[in-house]
């Protein structure tokens, strides 16, 4: 039997109470117990269940949770709910060949046969046949004269038909764009088709006002806002009771707007502010009143961390490396900025008082900004700021310890490590090359060092349910089952839910109201079809959240045959 926390005599019944389950509370104060009461959207108390009677009264709503476990709801601390997937576009995950995309584009063209742009997303680099980047002659003989704009998977690039290239003005003498830098042919100069930094150019506001003026569908606020629609919907349906968006300007704010007007928000959702390079004081001064003006508008939607990059992916071999990709002599990724400054901006944007997520995917870039945390600490002194590496993919293990020691958050996603995803024989694998495999997804190593895990899923570059992050974390195997890929870097099954939970609220400066089923805190909690705490991990991602509350409102229900549903 659990410890209770129960006051023999409450002031008053609990609006809700949730009995006969297994509450796994992330608080090692209390780290098991039979059932939990809610009053006012707080948690009041939590405790056995011989004691859940006393805050029982004649209006409370009893649910009877049959055994079922209980955890705190999900926070998912990196999750593009803004961007999404789009029901418009050619969908292309999963398919590995060219041939399957040209055969993708051409049923979707035969089915929309007046659209004037064929829009696709999510394509595999691996599609690409030799290991080069796509160009606009792959494109061109499943797309016509029809212009085509196709997303990566990753959306850190995208690819242009000649079509496309003529709508958007595209020639060898305008390849710098307001939404990424267009490749050249060595050669000739020409356009290639093959658009670089588009996660830093294209998501940013001038990238995106950009399109919408040249006309491209993708970009409309009436698409944006269904993209993210769909995500929430998505997030709630899989116990995401708080969602970190990490990348957005001033101008998507009226998008969350629209979404809690029209009852779609209904997790709560912290929204990081894009800082490309370039960003004055003005807009920071911007930035800072937004985050003023959310702060006292209530914490469904709240404003406060920047979005900064110092490198970009391994897969198209942008990232920042020590040493040179696998089969190059000299090409190692470029930073987005020199050392230096990058180390100055940091300092000035911690002085403001501003937590930095700083996209850094390979040994270099992570480096970098260590060394750009430590200037800071050196020139503002020692505070907690919280800043974030997010995704932390190829981490050199001197600097393994470093994360602790400056107070560094690894912000990382399981699934990006899984070996059909990244493994021997995928693009990033292949990449890095074999002596630098050891150095992938390093979680093990930085939570026994003392590093603050924080999980997410990266929606959509992978798939947003936490029961796949977390069977990744828990096992590093192919989601279908198979042989692992660097298991040495597995955690277990409670230390992957404390990264979704209370790792990533602290992360987010949310330890005091979320994370946790602790007296005091916000009644966000999920209910689960199946315990994954004691589950054999190949039959954790088989479960389903039956019961998402957020703020002792029940948002989001679902009926499991084999099951049942919790009874109200």
């Amino acid at each position: 039997m659990s410890r209770t926390t129960v006051p023999q005599a409450p002031a008053a019944p609990a609006d809700l109470v949730v009995r006969a389950a297994r509450v796994h509370t992330v608080d090692p104060a209390l780290p098991e117990a039979e059932a939990l009461a809610v009053r006012d959207g707080s948690i009041v108390w939590v405790g056995d269940d011989e004691d859940a009677e006393a805050w029982t009264g004649p209006g409370t709503e009893v649910i009877d949770a049959g055994g079922r476990l209980v955890l705190p709801g999900f926070i998912d601390a990196h999750n593009h709910v803004r961007l999404g997937s789009d029901d418009a576009c050619v969908q292309l995950a999963g398919v590995r060949t060219l041939e399957g995309i040209h055969e993708a584009v051409r049923d979707w063209h035969a089915a929309h046969p007046d659209a004037e742009w064929i829009e696709a997303e999510a394509f595999d680099y691996s599609a690409i046949p030799g290991g080069r980047m796509p160009r606009a002659a792959d494109l061109d003989p499943a797309t016509g004269e029809t212009p085509a704009f196709v997303l990566s998977y990753d959306v850190h690039t995208a690819w242009l038909n000649t079509a496309a290239l003529r709508r958007l003005g595209i020639t060898r003498d305008h390849t710098s764009l307001p939404f990424g830098e267009a490749e050249t042919d060595q050669e000739t100069g020409e356009p290639t088709g093959f658009i670089k930094d588009f996660a830093i150019k294209g998501l940013s506001r001038a990238g995106h006002r950009a399109l919408r003026e040249l006309g491209v569908p993708w970009a409309s606020a009436d698409r944006q806002y269904g993209r993210l629609a769909r995500s929430l919907d998505d997030a709630i349906r899989f116990g995401i009771t708080t969602v970190v968006e990490p990348q957005n300007s001033l101008d998507d704010l009226a998008l969350f707007e629209r979404a809690r007007r029209e009852g779609r928000l209904r997790s709560r959702l912290v929204a990081a502010l894009f800082h490309p390079r370039g960003t004055t004081e003005a807009e920071l001064d911007e930035f800072a009143s937004a985050v003023d003006r959310y702060a006292a508008d209530g914490d469904r939607i709240r404003l406060g961390p920047l979005k900064l990059y110092i490198d970009d992916v391994v897969e198209p071999r942008t990232a920042a490396l020590l040493r040179p990709y696998a089969g190059c002599t000299h090409h190692r990724g470029e930073t987005f900025y020199p050392p230096e400054e990058f180390a100055a901006l940091l300092a000035r944007l911690d002085a403001r008082g501003f937590q930095c997520f700083v996209h850094a995917t390979g040994d270099r870039g992570i480096r970098t900004v260590l060394d750009a945390v430590e200037h800071a600490r050196e020139v503002n002194g020692p505070r907690d700021a919280r800043h974030q590496v997010v995704h932390v993919e190829c981490l050199d293990p001197a600097d393994v310890s470093r994360f602790a020691a400056l107070g560094v958050v690894a912000c990382m996603q399981p699934r990006h490590c899984a070996p059909e995803i990244a493994g021997p024989g995928q693009d990033w694998a292949d990449n890095v090359g074999p002596e630098r495999w050891s150095k992938a997804w390093p979680m093990r190593s930085l939570h026994e060092a003392g590093a603050t895990l924080a999980f997410s899923s990266d929606w959509n570059v992978a798939e947003m349910d936490p029961m796949v992050g977390i069977y990744t974390a828990v096992t590093r195997r192919p989601l279908a089952g198979g042989a692992p890929w660097q298991p040495a870097e597995t955690v277990d099954v409670a230390t992957a839910v404390h990264g979704y939970t209370m790792g990533a609220a602290y992360a987010n400066f949310l330890e005091d109201e979320r994370g946790s089923l602790t007296v005091g805190k916000q009644a966000d909690f999920v209910v689960l079809s199946r315990d994954i705490l004691r589950a054999a991990p190949e039959d954790i991602p088989g479960a389903v959240v039956e019961l998402a509350v957020v703020g002792g409102e029940q948002v989001h229900r679902a009926h499991v045959e084999d099951a049942g549903a919790p009874a109200v």
